[in-house]
């Protein structure tokens, strides 16, 4: 998925070439990754808990695992 951080407001959206998911926390200190965490559960009705970022922590390029169980 492609993150924008720094946007006007937090929103997910469906592209051609994938998942975008733009979030208002700044990229500083982690904040970007966790407000993209949330807004990726509350998108898919899980607990934040169950998303882990596999890669990309530093990148707009990000890969997130869900656990099932």
């Amino acid at each position: 998925m492609r993150v924008t951080p720094g946007a006007r407001r937090d929103a997910v959206a469906i592209a051609d070439d994938g998942v975008r998911l733009h979030v208002t926390a700044p990229p500083a200190d982690g904040a970007a990754n966790d407000a993209v965490l949330r807004l990726l559960a509350a998108a898919l009705g899980v607990a934040p808990s169950r998303l882990t970022l596999l890669r990309g922590a530093a990148a707009r390029i990000k890969l997130v695992g869900v656990a099932l169980d």
